[in-house]
Parts: C-alpha cells; structure tokens; sequence
C-alpha cells in the first residue's frame, strides 16, 4: 500500500523532470540555429557591401569607356577628314 501512496507524486516527478529536460535541449537548439542565422545574416551583409562597390566600380568603368569611345570616335573622325 506503501508503494501505491508514492507512485503518483514520483511519476509526476519524472515526467515534470523529463520535460525540464527536453525543454533545454529545444532551447539549446533554437539558440544554436539562431547563431547560425545570425552568423549568415552577418555574411549577407558583408556580400551586399561588396555588391554595392562592385555597381559603383562598374558605373565608373562604363564612363571611362564611353570617354574612350568618344575620343576614338574623334580621332577617326579627324583621320577621314585628312
């Protein structure tokens, strides 16, 4: 009869202990992955940097290119008037 008058209050224990358990190993996880997204946020941003210096580098380009087509326009211009 003993035995009976203890089996409810321990299993209680178990499962509330069993819970607490899992319950920080859900949290340990969901700590772990939004590390991880963190980490490939913080990636993201350093590309989208480069990105930005990449058009900026393109756009300068493209205008020294249409200055040297200018000039080559010019000087073939000036070449058939010879």
């Amino acid at each position: 009869m003993s035995v009976d008058r203890f089996r409810f209050p321990i299993a209680m224990a178990a499962t509330i202990g069993v819970q607490s358990v899992m319950a920080l190993l859900w949290v340990g996880a969901a700590s772990n992955r939004l590390n991880q997204l963190e980490a490939s946020m913080d990636q993201m941003a350093a590309l989208e940097i480069r990105a930005a210096r990449l058009e900026e580098q393109s756009l300068h380009l493209r205008d020294a290119l249409g200055r040297i087509e200018a000039k080559l326009d010019y000087a073939l211009l000036a070449e058939d008037q010879q």
